[in-house]
């Protein structure tokens, strides 16, 4: 009977995922290809009326149905700092006269103080393409033909930037927390 070689297995993740560096929009995998893909502004069409609803619902489906190649729907929380937003509205209620603003800002305040307060998560929801390529040419491509798609369907969109695909693998191997320490960087 052999006994197991005495590997040392790191504990961080960092070391043990395909993670070579993140640059230019992209995330380079320790195999040669990349990830990469767009970041999708939300649109609520349920404000819209029925018909500009079904143009976008039409819309969508052609650009699915486009996609000739493996891809992520990718659905992710960033944090929100709202002490800027906190500090504006008590800055906006000191200069408003009228009572009825004033009682509407102070209930903005109140309720941002709730959140603050109750340690609640305060999050902006972002929605991603991804897909993975090694060709840098059929990534331009890909990129190009994902925001110009969306476009026609109406919903716009932009590469995912490298603080987006920073926070993406945060949010999937850090439970959300940002790490400072074994940061994935481009070498």
């Amino acid at each position: 009977m052999q006994m197991a070689k005495n590997v040392n297995i790191s504990k961080y993740t960092e070391d043990w995922i395909p993670v070579k560096g993140i640059l230019n929009g992209m995330i380079e995998l320790d195999n040669g290809q990349y990830v990469t893909g767009v970041k999708i502004e939300s649109k609520d069409i349920f404000i819209m009326d029925e018909q500009t609803q079904n143009n976008v619902i039409y819309g969508m489906r052609n650009f699915y149905n486009a996609i000739d190649y493996e891809f992520w729907l990718v659905i992710a929380d960033r944090p929100v700092d709202i002490n800027l937003y906190l500090s504006q509205l008590q800055v906006l209620y000191s200069k408003t006269p009228n009572p009825e603003i004033r009682k509407l800002i102070d209930q903005d305040i109140n309720k941002a103080n709730m959140f603050m307060s109750n340690e609640l998560a305060v999050v902006d929801t972002e929605y991603y393409i991804l897909f993975k390529e090694k060709k840098q040419e059929l990534i331009q491509k890909r990129i190009h033909n994902l925001i110009t798609n969306l476009a026609n369907a109406g919903i716009n969109s932009a590469q995912a930037s490298n603080s987006d695909l920073r926070m993406l693998l945060d949010n999937f191997l850090n439970g959300g927390t940002t790490t400072n320490f074994g940061t994935v960087t481009s070498s």
